[in-house]
């Protein structure tokens, strides 16, 4: 089970930002937990320069759906949260198709890829990149998030990474795989930004993982 969670902030915006450090107490000692990240966002739905201060996410990869839940429901973290974001989504995923590693490891592991690709998808790409191939990479960011905005398909995506400028990474929701393989090898500038992230470079490490959305749930605190 993977689950990816977006918190967003209308006040404690400050406090929201200093649990990108605080936070790790609460969570790497969770039950059930293999492999997490906690994560900013950019500004806007795609990629960007500027932070989403608003916006924050905690990306998990669990044992099992029992220790998902008992922590997404029961948790301090979940607590805490509950008491100072505007809202939550949960998103539920299972991966189906996965390559490349982040961190040095493959961290979604494929156990059954038999899933039916007609429901949503969702789409996690990552990277490192190569410090001096930075301002090739950012220049071309106007063109990736246009790409990926004027896509048939694609109902949501955000830019979320750890470190800004640094290690960044995408999440993307799309109607079924036919959608994804369609902006994959069919659009214009999402092939060209391929090729030119090959053929340039410009990544230390990536990871490209796809995964069936299972589920959704939204909640509203009004904080």
């Amino acid at each position: 089970m993977v689950t990816i969670s977006f918190f967003t902030y209308s006040n404690n915006k400050f406090w929201a930002f200093k649990q990108m450090y605080l936070a790790n107490k609460l969570v790497k000692k969770t039950k059930g937990l293999i492999f997490y990240k906690l994560l900013g966002t950019g500004a806007g739905a795609g990629f960007s320069l500027f932070p989403d201060f608003k916006t924050y996410s905690l990306l998990c990869v669990w044992k099992d759906n029992k220790s998902a839940n008992e922590f997404l429901n029961n948790s301090t973290h979940s607590f805490q949260i509950s008491q100072k974001a505007f809202s939550r989504n949960d998103y539920f995923l299972k991966p189906i198709h996965s390559h490349g590693k982040w961190d040095g490891i493959n961290p979604f592991p494929i156990s059954n890829n038999n899933l039916n690709t007609d429901l949503p998808l969702a789409i996690i790409t990552r990277a490192t990149l190569n410090y001096s191939k930075l301002f090739e990479f950012w220049n071309s960011v106007p063109k990736a998030s246009k790409a990926i905005k004027n896509a048939k398909g694609v109902k949501w995506f955000k830019g979320i990474g750890e470190l800004p400028f640094v290690q960044q990474a995408t999440f993307s929701i799309w109607d079924n795989l036919e959608s994804v393989k369609d902006f994959a090898y069919k659009n214009a500038d999402h092939s060209e930004i391929v090729k030119k992230t090959k053929k340039r470079k410009w990544y230390k490490e990536d990871l490209f993982s796809r995964f069936v959305v299972l589920g959704k749930k939204t909640k509203v605190f009004s904080n």
